[in-house]
């Protein structure tokens, strides 16, 4: 009886062990890559601090991919993925601020016109 016992207890040992280990981020690492090139695409570039934070933490986690720190790996490429669309959303909402100035420099330009019409 104990060593059915001792044998119970050492194969759900491996197998809790075996459940401790993270599996390679693969999904998260393309989400990322797809994250860090959407925002590029749009206009984002190193002058934005979160793109170069999204650059830095992506190289960081495919360097921990490559050693198989898959753990830290995902932690890294999930920030970088949001640290990438905080960075598309910044280039976005430039470019609408700029797009709103310019309809406020054409709207003051069209009440000028009205004032100056008799």
């Amino acid at each position: 009886m104990k060593k059915s016992y001792c044998w119970a207890a050492s194969v759900l040992a491996l197998l809790l062990a075996g459940c401790a280990n993270d599996p390679a981020p693969s999904e998260q690492m393309k989400l990322t890559t797809q994250a860090f090139d959407q925002a590029h695409d749009i206009g984002a570039d190193d002058s934005i601090p979160e793109y170069s934070l999204a650059n830095d933490k992506l190289e960081r986690a495919r360097k921990a991919m490559r050693v198989e720190d898959y753990k830290k790996a995902r932690v890294l490429a999930e920030q970088a993925e949001l640290d990438a669309r905080l960075a598309e959303a910044k280039v976005l909402n430039n470019k609408s601020q700029t797009h709103v100035d310019e309809l406020n420099k054409q709207i003051a330009r069209l009440q000028k016109r009205l004032e100056s019409t008799p």
